[in-house]
Order: C-alpha cells, then sequence, then structure tokens
C-alpha cells in the first residue's frame, strides 16, 4: 500500500497514526520531493477522479487564476498543474492494490483495513 501526501499535514498525521497503531504496513511517497511522476499523476486521476482529487479549498486553489482553475479540471492539463503546485492535491492519497480513495476517517481506515 502506498500513501501519498505532504509529512507535514495534520491529516496525513492523523493517518500515520491511526495506520501505525493498527499495525498496517505502508509506504510513503510525499508529493513534493520529488514531485509525483506524469504516470503516477495520471494513474491517480483515473482511479480517483479529478473531482476527489483536487482539493478546491486550499490555499493554493484560491490563488490560482480562473483560466488555471477550469485547466486543472482537464485531464489533459491537470497533470503540469498539479505537478506544479502539488498542494492542490487532497490528503492522504491511498493506494492498495484493488482500490484507491482520498482522506482520511476512523470509519473508512476501520472499513477498509479492518475487515
Amino acid at each position: 500500500m502506498i500513501v501519498y501526501g505532504i509529512k507535514n499535514c495534520d491529516t496525513m498525521k492523523k493517518a500515520f497514526r491511526w495506520l501505525d497503531n493498527h499495525k498496517i504496513d505502508y509506504q510513503f511517497q510525499d508529493y513534493r520531493n520529488p514531485p509525483l511522476p506524469q504516470e503516477t499523476l495520471l494513474k491517480l486521476i483515473d482511479k480517483i477522479g479529478l473531482d476527489q482529487l483536487v482539493n478546491k479549498r486550499s490555499t493554493s486553489w484560491r490563488a490560482l487564476s480562473e483560466s488555471e482553475k477550469k485547466s486543472v479540471m482537464e485531464r489533459s492539463e491537470a497533470v503540469a498543474i498539479l505537478q506544479a503546485h502539488p498542494t492542490l492535491i487532497k490528503r492522504p492519497v491511498v493506494v492498495t492494490a484493488d482500490q484507491a480513495f482520498v482522506g482520511f476517517s476512523d470509519t473508512l481506515y476501520s472499513e477498509t483495513f479492518l475487515k
């Protein structure tokens, strides 16, 4: 399982704590270092969808121009913008062998990992 995000994000810290407390193995990949490759971003877009992946509540989103906001919601243009502005990607993004999802909640993680 791979957990994508930004290490110092509060939501990421909650997810890490939950996974560690439940002794669930995961590999962490920071969005920013190194930036996610185009291939990885395209897979995430295809599995999750841009509506779920892009954080429209973020400061980064509010800083975008209207044309950039439209472009980031188009698959063909989203990758370059998400690579340039990785904080536009919601956190965490979790990818397992058979599913991918965004966000953290005790309920979601319990239903997903404690079956």
